[in-house]
């Protein structure tokens, strides 16, 4: 065998071996509870209230009421009183734990006045999950009906919110030693998304800011996480058909609280987890054609008219 043999043999075994361990990894992926167990006073045991933006319908909801099952007196914040009212007396009813309405419109900078109505409350979690799309109908970034007036309103819910929302927690996360900061990000951040480009943008500042974050305070016992879904049947997306890679908000915060341990970065759900994969497999060259953007466009009008 020459050098040349010796070399591509060498080379294809190292590739074998590299696959074959991030294939051994993945599986455990299949098997959450197995592989990263969770007890049922871990989230109750970072502190005596969680804290969940966006937390009168959707996936924040669905946090508030898990995370209430689970011991947790809980803050829920959003801008529409009633709809929090409402969450709020169903999450007494069903858990009996006490529960905390901060009614603020998080498109704009209200985080003072939030910061005032935290003051004393030992917050163990802390679930950035509000977020808003410039138009539901994906678009081309200057077709933006309202462009200026979007930018702010996007910046602001989905990016200046949540970095304020860590600067009020995480003192005393980590003056305790402890803590979870899960910071909602999006699917659509996994590669330079096209008809999204200001939603995606934003998201993967949370995506970075929250890995940047996790590496400067894991040594304190804080865990911060970011979430990537894709598709979840919520007000935000319509309430689109639950089928196999759309979760309801319930099913997918049950899902992801069981990779709580996996690392700074998780979808949430197996299913979420290989539709990430798939669309980092697409060549940019296709994803980012006339051709795809226009059929994005067309495919989630067509969803929205059914």
């Amino acid at each position: 065998m020459d050098h040349t043999e010796l070399f591509l043999v060498c080379l294809g075994s190292g590739v074998v071996v590299y696959y074959g361990v991030r294939l051994l990894l993945f599986t455990r992926m299949l098997f959450p509870k197995f592989w990263f167990p969770v007890s049922k006073s871990f989230f109750s045991s970072m502190g005596e209230w969680a804290v969940v933006t966006g937390g009168s319908e959707g996936i924040g909801r669905a946090y508030a009421f898990e995370l209430a099952g689970q011991g947790m007196n809980v803050v829920i914040i959003s801008r529409t009183k009633e709809k929090l009212d409402q969450a709020a007396k169903a999450i007494v009813e069903t858990t009996g734990q006490k529960v905390k309405v901060i009614v603020a419109d998080l498109t704009n900078d209200m985080s003072g006045e939030i910061e005032e109505n935290l003051q004393g409350l030992d917050i163990g979690v802390l679930v950035n999950n509000v977020g808003i799309l410039p138009t539901f109908i994906p678009g081309k970034f200057l077709e933006t009906d309202d462009l200026e007036q979007k930018i702010t309103k996007v910046i602001n819910c989905n990016v200046k919110t949540m970095v304020k929302m860590c600067k009020v927690v995480l003192p005393g996360m980590q003056t305790r030693g402890k803590g979870v900061i899960l910071n909602v990000s999006s699917g659509v951040a996994c590669v330079p998304f096209p008809m999204y480009s200001l939603y995606a943008a934003s998201k993967m500042f949370v995506e970075r800011f929250s890995q940047g974050l996790q590496a400067e305070y894991k040594d304190k016992g804080i865990i911060i996480q970011t979430l990537a879904p894709f598709g979840v049947s919520t007000p935000m997306t319509r309430y689109q058909k639950v089928n196999i890679v759309t979760l309801t908000a319930e099913d997918f915060v049950s899902s992801s609280l069981q990779y709580i341990k996996v690392g700074d970065r998780t979808s949430g759900s197996i299913c979420h987890m290989v539709l990430a994969w798939f669309m980092q497999c697409i060549p940019l060259q296709l994803l980012h054609s006339e051709y795809m953007q226009k059929g994005l466009k067309e495919f989630v009008k067509k969803k929205t008219l059914t």
